[in-house]
């Protein structure tokens, strides 16, 4: 049976757990203990503590893998010795090492190149760029081989129109091709992508799913949700090296970034299996991770899944756990009209749950028996909705689940929860359920949301304000590859709202305070991990998990913040990106 070892899981195992891991010295275990030395120091700086008071101090000591002090300089100057590495920060800010608390990072590793196309703004601003960068890639490849690519944005394009099937045609008639739109809910194909998938004017799609048709009842290239997944599942996929090499390089992206630990969500027990064992390697720069597994749309599917997630051992907690499940729940409420709202789009359409279902009752019914089953395992459950409709039916779910008293703190959350309504938050703080919310995609998709959910729905989406203000749990998160994952940018839209194509401000009274978003890409990640006791904050006792920006966080201006540079980088004690020397 899999291991329920994830730290966090009960208070007095944790407390053993984390026992176990630190040095007698730092926790003052002996009844006559010598003062411990530092074997680093960080004075001088903007020390962001995000304790409960988010108090700012200026200098910081670690030991080991520990953080043994915080304070002013002066107060930290005597767990300095000879052997003490010191480094002086010049008023830097340091954070507590951040927690991509959602983001795909096998999918972030295979869409940036050599593995596939950059088709994001502005680095492809038209559908003819698009197609220039598929003309190069086919002159070099072989005859058959798929050209793919990430990151296209429907808005952004210059021609006014949605790209076709024809497009790529014209200089890729021996190539499948397969460019995922940017939020990895649409894919634009080419007619040799179609005839390899099976796709004609006769395949009806799966639930949720779209197969956009052109004036003569063909299909015109694009494909939106489990419609896509045709595609996808006859694309070549890569061997377990392969998805090895390019995680030990996304991680080392990551690392240098700042980023030390990751929620990577629905995944294949196979692939949380290669990312366990990554977790064994003898390595010391690596990144904390946590992994769901992805559950199928129907309950007899997720049965089956749960079969194979039983197998799975995660002996490496502090690196590599695996507390749950990913629900599928609805789409994305853009332009693809994919989310389940209460009220129509602009110009019509509601949406649906992409659950197993002949109907809205169905789907309905079919979700709460798949939250059933996965919450009597104890496991924790993590669900991508967006709509405000499919939100309400997760949480009703959430909320009878945790009534029945079969687990006082399972930590369930919802997954983007860009419509979440104040009341549906108000249940979620009585019930403890938290909220994963992605400022970078309001950054990058709030331009142009007004035309699929009108100004009010569009200035609402991703209420951070009523959020916090209702007591929730808001992590932030990237959901890269959706965006390039720069978590500083996040933290700008955090504070300022604006639009990338415009600079225009969406939703000004959803804005929330510096310390606020920093909490959010910290604390609130290691919440939603069950691993706040041992990460999240710079405390002493926690692990000594710290970024170190080239700039002062409170002096510069949200218009530029997403160009710092991270100068340092330190996981479980170790320097994992230093530029500080």
């Amino acid at each position: 049976m899999r291991k329920q070892n994830y730290p966090g899981q009960t208070m007095d195992l944790t407390r053993r757990r984390l026992l176990a891991t630190m040095p007698p010295l730092a926790l003052g275990a002996c009844s006559t203990p010598a003062k411990p030395m530092a074997d680093i120091v960080l004075t001088g700086g903007e020390i962001h503590t995000v304790d409960a008071n988010d108090r700012r101090v200026s200098a910081i000591a670690v030991q080991a893998n520990q953080i043994i002090a915080v304070g002013s300089d002066d107060e930290i100057a005597q767990f300095v010795s000879p052997e003490t590495r010191q480094f002086s920060l010049d008023g830097r800010t340091v954070l507590p090492g951040i927690n991509d608390s959602h983001l795909h990072l096998l999918g972030w590793a295979h869409s940036r190149p050599p593995f596939s196309l950059d088709l994001s703004f502005p680095n492809a601003k038209s559908i003819a760029d698009c197609v220039t960068q598929v003309a190069t890639q086919a002159k070099s490849k072989p005859k058959g081989e798929w050209i793919l690519g990430r990151g296209w944005d429907q808005p952004y394009f210059e021609e006014g129109r949605a790209p076709t099937a024809q497009d790529l045609d014209a200089v890729s008639p021996d190539h499948p091709v397969a460019l995922t739109e940017f939020s990895g809910h649409a894919i634009w194909v080419n007619s040799a992508a179609l005839k390899i998938a099976g796709i004609t004017a006769d395949t009806v799609p799966p639930v949720g799913g779209v197969i956009v048709k052109d004036e003569q009842g063909q299909p015109s290239g694009l494909l939106f949700e489990g419609a896509a997944w045709a595609v996808r599942e006859v694309i070549p996929a890569p061997t377990a090296e392969q998805n090895k090499a390019a995680l030990r390089s996304a991680m080392s992206l990551m690392l240098a970034n700042g980023v030390t630990s990751c929620t990577v969500p629905g995944q294949t027990p196979e692939i949380l299996r290669q990312m366990d064992e990554l977790a064994a390697e003898a390595i010391t720069a690596k990144l904390r991770v946590t992994g769901l597994v992805r559950s199928p749309d129907s309950l007899a599917g997720l049965t089956e899944t749960l079969k194979a997630f039983d197998q799975l051992s995660a002996d490496n907690p502090l690196w590599f756990q695996l507390p749950g499940v990913k629900i599928m729940g609805d789409g994305i409420p853009t332009g693809n009209k994919t989310a389940w709202l209460h009220e129509p789009y602009v110009g019509g359409g509601n949406g649906s749950l992409l659950i197993a279902g002949d109907s809205h009752e169905e789907r309905v019914a079919e979700l709460n028996r798949m939250v059933d089953l996965i919450h009597a395992r104890g496991l924790q459950i993590g669900t991508h909705v967006t709509g405000d409709r499919s939100i309400d039916t997760i949480i009703d779910a959430y909320e009878r689940v945790q009534s029945a008293g079969k687990k006082a703190d399972p930590r369930h959350y919802i997954i983007h929860g860009d419509l979440v309504s104040p009341e549906t938050f108000a249940t979620m703080a009585k019930y403890k359920i938290g909220a994963n919310l992605n400022p970078e995609i309001k950054h990058l998709i709030a331009d142009g949301q007004v035309a699929a959910l009108g100004a009010e729905r569009a200035a609402y989406e991703f209420p951070f304000r009523t959020g916090l203000d209702q007591g929730v749990v808001v992590a932030s998160s990237s959901d890269a590859p959706v965006t390039e994952g720069n978590w500083l940018q996040g933290i700008a839209t955090c504070m300022d709202r604006k639009g990338k194509q415009t600079g225009q401000v969406s939703g000004p009274e959803q804005r929330i305070s510096l310390d606020d978003a920093i909490r959010t890409y910290t604390w609130a990640g290691a919440w939603q991990d069950r691993a706040d006791h041992y990460k999240g904050s710079l405390e002493v006792g926690k692990m000594a998990d710290l970024c170190v920006l080239d700039e002062r966080l409170s002096a510069i201006s949200t218009e530029k913040m997403a160009s710092i540079n991270v100068s340092l980088t330190l996981v479980d004690g170790n320097l994992v990106h230093d530029e500080l020397g």
